[in-house]
């Protein structure tokens, strides 16, 4: 005989629900706290690493009797510091600004007309074979400073010393192997039957370049333009050793506050902040870009 299975009553198919429910809202509570845990180690961490800025900040509104005390908050808020780094201590520093943006975006602009035909020249094409690429990608193993004496004696012959073209030229130089690094993984990724289609219909190697390959990099292209501008903003070294009046960068000029009577705290950090504002600015506006084109070639199925 076949047993029959007795039908839960009411009262067992009440404490089933409430073992479901109760089980439900404990999956919820769990779930809000590793939710509530990932968003608390995420804002700690993003305070550690803005901290250096926040206390730049700090400093940049405290009146100068209070430099002493580094860690406390400004009792009476002033922004003379910002008026000095704007020109009213004496120094040229709008002009510094000028001089770093002009280099940034005159760098970005040389980087990106190199590469995107140098990069699809030696992967599409065969040019070289692809040795070319790999010996400029080599070229970042080495230090900046290698190269400082060669590029001194090079500008000092052809008059390129204390010119912007000079330090758009040198930081080209250094940024030029990380973009095509960024860049052969993208053209490596892209499909290939696409450009042979067009081939096909007649498109010329140009049109190809100009109308597929560089919309399809958009992504790519904007990644290196950000890195470079960030990269070229930065730069220090060369900015010190290859100008001297006409084409300081900000970097550079930053140093006129540090003087033989001791070092302007307040000034110092509020130019550090006001440089902060353009390149953060840049890199928050093409912020989905830059993570999209920086994991290119990351992933392979």
């Amino acid at each position: 005989m076949t047993k029959m299975t007795q039908a839960p009553t009411p009262q067992q198919q009440t404490g089933i629900l409430s073992t479901s429910a109760t089980d439900g809202t404990r999956r919820r509570r769990r779930k809000a706290l590793r939710l509530w845990s990932v968003t608390a180690l995420a804002v700690l961490i993003s305070f550690l690493l803005n901290l250096p800025l926040l206390n730049a900040i700090n400093v940049s509104l405290k009146p100068d009797a209070q430099m002493n005390a580094p860690l406390s908050a400004p009792t009476t808020p002033t922004l003379e510091h910002y008026a000095n780094a704007l020109g009213a201590a004496g120094y040229d520093f709008p002009t510094f600004f000028l001089n770093s943006f002009l280099i940034s975006l005159g760098t970005v602009g040389l980087i990106l007309i190199i590469t995107v035909p140098a990069c699809y020249a030696g992967l599409r094409l065969q040019f070289a074979k692809g040795l070319v690429v790999t010996s400029i990608i080599g070229l970042r193993l080495l230090p900046a400073i290698f190269f400082a004496i060669p590029i001194y004696v090079l500008f000092m012959t052809t008059g390129l010393l204390d010119t912007v073209v000079g330090l758009v030229l040198a930081n080209t130089l250094l940024n030029l192997p990380l973009a095509i690094v960024l860049l052969s993984s993208g053209i490596n990724d892209l499909p290939q039957e696409i450009e042979e289609a067009a081939r096909v219909d007649g498109a010329s190697v140009y049109r190809i370049l100009r109308a597929i390959v560089v919309p399809i990099l958009a992504p790519t292209l904007v990644a290196v333009a950000v890195l470079t501008f960030l990269f070229s903003w930065n730069e220090y070294l060369f900015g010190l050793i290859l100008s001297s009046t006409q084409s300081t960068p900000i970097t550079v000029g930053a140093a006129n506050f540090v003087t033989s009577y001791g070092i302007r705290w307040g000034d110092l950090s509020a130019l550090t902040v006001l440089s902060s504002i353009v390149p953060l600015g840049f890199a928050i506006f093409a912020q989905r870009f830059l993570v999209s084109g920086m994991t290119v070639g990351a992933v392979k199925g």
